[in-house]
Formats: C-alpha cells, sequence, structure tokens
C-alpha cells in the first residue's frame, strides 16, 4: 500500500511539473488596413519586481526579437520590488535592438520606475503614478548610504540614455532632492502623475487605453501578440519569493527530521520531499538554478544515505556541506539565502530536541542503526569482576607499589595500586576504594 502511494505521489510531480511548463501565448489579429505587416508585442510588467519576472522577461523578449517583432509594448502595473533584478531586467531592455515602450496602466513605482526608463517612451493613463523610487530593506527600513546612492546612479544613468533630465529621476531616489513644484519637497521622493511627467519630458503622451496608444504610434493596424506568463512561471514568480522559499525550506527540514523519527516513509517525509522539490524547481525555471545545483544536492543525499551503512560520520558531513552548497547556489541574494538556511536549521534542531525526548531514538530511521542491546551481567556478559567486597580489608605489599604491584589480601593475591604514594614491600596496607578492577590501597601506619 505504501509503495503504491509513494509511485502514486511520484507520477502525480511529474504530470504536475510537465503540465506547468506548457507554454500559453495569446495571440490577436488586429484588422490590417494598409497591409503594414508590423507585429508588436504586448508584455505585461505585474505584481513585484523580483527574478520570476525577470525569467519571463528575457524568455519573452527572445521569443519578440526571434520572430521580427517590429515594437515592444510593456504594460507595467507594479509596486516595485527587488533592485538587483530591476537592475538586470533593465540591462535586458537596454540590449534589445527594437522600439519599446513603457504603458503605465496604473503605477510604476520604486523599481518599476527604473524599467520604464529604461524603454524608449513613456505613455501614462489618466490615473497613473511613476517614481518614489526610495531603497528600502526587507525590514522596511531605509537601506544605507552605499545602497542608496548606487541605486541613484542607476536611476539617473537610466534616465540619461534616453535623453531625458535625471534631475527628476535621482529626486525619485532621493529625498534630499527639493522640487517642491512637482510635490516633493525635501524630504520625500519625487512621485510622476501623467501631467508632471508629461511637463517635465517623463512622457509622450497621456491615452485612455491600448487602442489609443497603438494609434498614437502608428500601430493600430499591426498584429498584437500579447503575451502571459506559463504556469511554470507563475509558480516559479511565486516560489522564489523569500518568504515563500523559507518557508519552504523550513518544512523540508522539519519534515525530513520527523521522517527519522517515523516507522517507513510517510507523510513528513514525502512533505519535506515536495517541498524541496518546489524550492529548486521555482529557483530551475527562475533561471537561478542549474544542473550542478541539482547535481550536488542528489550527491548530498546520496552521501547522507551512506552514512548509515558506513561509520565515521565524514560522509555524513560531505552530503550536508553539498546540500548546503546547492541551497547557496541557487539562491540570488547570499544575504536573504543565509537567513532562510538558518531559521530551516534552527527548526530542525528545536523539531530534534523535541521528538528526542517524547520519542527517543527507537523508531524510524534510528531503529536500524543504533544498537539497543547492552553487554550487561544479567544477559551472561561479564567484563571484569567488580571486587567491591575488598573494601575495607587489610592485607600485604608482595612487591614495591610504584604505585601499582601485587598485595596478599586474604588468601590471595591482587593487583592493587596505592593513592600515588610509593609503598614498600612487606608494608601493610588496607583497601581503601574499588573502581571496577581497580582496587585501590593505602599504607597501614601500626604505631
Amino acid at each position: 500500500m505504501r509503495k503504491n502511494f509513494i509511485k502514486f505521489y511520484i507520477v502525480l510531480i511529474g504530470l504536475a511539473f510537465s503540465f506547468s511548463c506548457l507554454h500559453v501565448q495569446k495571440v490577436v489579429h488586429a484588422e490590417k488596413n494598409d497591409g503594414s505587416g508590423q507585429t508588436v508585442y504586448i508584455i505585461p510588467i505585474e505584481r513585484e519586481v523580483e527574478r520570476g519576472l525577470e525569467a519571463f522577461l528575457k524568455r519573452t523578449t527572445n521569443e519578440a526579437m526571434e520572430s521580427g517583432a517590429d515594437h515592444i509594448i510593456f504594460e507595467i502595473d507594479t509596486p516595485g520590488g527587488r533592485v538587483d533584478s530591476a537592475g538586470q531586467i533593465g540591462t535586458l531592455l537596454q540590449n534589445l535592438k527594437l522600439p519599446t515602450t513603457s504603458f503605465i496602466i496604473n503605477e510604476a513605482l520604486s523599481a518599476g520606475s527604473y524599467i520604464a526608463l529604461n524603454t524608449d517612451k513613456i505613455y501614462f493613463v489618466p490615473h497613473a503614478t511613476m517614481g518614489a523610487s526610495g531603497v528600502i530593506n526587507g525590514d522596511g527600513t531605509a537601506a544605507d548610504d552605499k545602497a542608496q546612492s548606487a541605486w541613484k546612479e542607476r536611476m539617473k544613468a537610466a534616465a540619461e540614455s534616453k535623453g531625458r533630465d535625471p534631475i527628476y529621476a535621482e529626486a525619485m531616489a532621493d529625498s534630499s532632492i527639493d522640487l517642491p513644484e512637482y510635490g516633493a519637497a525635501k524630504g520625500s521622493f519625487l512621485t510622476l502623475g501623467p501631467t508632471d511627467a508629461l511637463k517635465v519630458g517623463y512622457a509622450e503622451g497621456i491615452v485612455d487605453d491600448r487602442v489609443e496608444l497603438l494609434h498614437e504610434l502608428g500601430l493600430e493596424n499591426a498584429t498584437i501578440i500579447e503575451t502571459q506568463p506559463t504556469l511554470a512561471e507563475e509558480v516559479a514568480r511565486f516560489l522564489t519569493n523569500p518568504i515563500v522559499y523559507s518557508i519552504l525550506l523550513s518544512v523540508a527540514s522539519l519534515g525530513l527530521i520527523v521522517e527519522l523519527y517515523s516507522p517507513g516513509f510517510g507523510i513528513p517525509g514525502i512533505m519535506g520531499l515536495t517541498a524541496l522539490i518546489l524550492f529548486f524547481y521555482g529557483h530551475i525555471v527562475a533561471g537561478l538554478a542549474g544542473m550542478e545545483a541539482i547535481i550536488l544536492l542528489l550527491l548530498g543525499i546520496a552521501l547522507i544515505v551512506a552514512e548509515f551503512f558506513v561509520p565515521g560520520g565524514i560522509l555524513g558531513i560531505i552530503g550536508v556541506g553539498a546540500i548546503l552548497v546547492s541551497l547557496f547556489m541557487s539562491g540570488y541574494d547570499i544575504g536573504q539565502m543565509s537567513i532562510s538556511v538558518g531559521i530551516a536549521f534552527l527548526v530542525a534542531v528545536i523539531a530534534s530536541v523535541i521528538l528526542f525526548r517524547r520519542i527517543g531514538m527507537d523508531k524510524g530511521v534510528f531503529r536500524h542503526i543504533i544498537l539497543k542491546e547492552s553487554t550487561s551481567t544479567e544477559l551472561g556478559y561479564v567484563s571484569n569482576s567488580n571486587r567491591s567486597e575488598l573494601v575495607g580489608q587489610k592485607g600485604v605489599a608482595v612487591t614495591n607499589l610504584r604505585p601499582s604491584g601485587i598485595a596478599d589480601i586474604g588468601d590471595e593475591r591482587v593487583d592493587v595500586v596505592s593513592e600515588g604514594t610509593f609503598i614498600d614491600k612487606a608494608s601493610q596496607i588496607k583497601v581503601v576504594k574499588v573502581e571496577g578492577a581497580r582496587v585501590v590501597v593505602r599504607e597501614v601506619n601500626n604505631n
């Protein structure tokens, strides 16, 4: 029954991953009144900016280039996200060899504003906003001066690369720049609405919808290809979120620790294995983990399993090290990955302590690798007889005790040891204690 369940689980996981990799692309053919033959790709930039989005944009822009598209329109609605991912996306956009337009349909804040600045043209809907691009740490506090300065220079360079006045890009990332006429007094980041963006040259126009935008660009008769993330890319965007993969690693460590204390392979092991698979799956689809990370992971697992059969501990230590290296190789941010691995390790330690106290080491995998029998006297094992009956008895030293030697005690000769002092041959001695087979004696003064 258990084996059939495991087989079903493996098949189910395989089918789920195969289905998630199906490519989903929506193609809309616009009417062509002039036979222009132009093609426009519409690529959405939605939700948070992170590595999953970067992988999606890399795929879709490559498709646009390979298909000979004439224009790419990025429909932006994002509150921002990771500046490192935004930097990679900015480089990607700068390297495109065809015209690009950002169409801000709601907001392009923080990292979103940087992405928009790396395109050739920017259009707003009447209620859209762009800016507020200060760097914020994961805990909600402002980043250090070094990170802020680097990000401000990136914003400035992006604006200059497309012929825009960089002062407004800098003001979006630097609250010390005073632009009260645009609602950015000293101490606040600049956020531009459509009218102000048009005034300062950060927008080419204000349009109500995509149809009007295409007309403004002279592409109203082009073939429109709308791209959407595949299911695999959607899953990857979710799984590569730092909070999510921290939970996955914690669940993996908890499930595998509980499995060590459980008979057979059951729900805890499946739970931990699934979490680990999901972690690497998301990072592979996002382009973060390569085959070398997977090989290291499998090698580490194999070494840990081998440790159960080969004594010494070295294989287990190497195996754990290989798994840790594979995790760090899959992460984009080493600092965040260190925190996630630390949390998972803490969860594992706490679970191990609780389970050891409640269950002990006589169940699960441990029952096969821990020796339970003891060589007790009840089972007929005797290593050395305990001579506790000699305590208090007197005798004579047969040899000099330096400090060990031989003494006559009662009617037998016994190997003895003094308390550290030298005792002459033929001296009177007394047994003061017995420690297993060790009989300790002291010289007796008859005076």
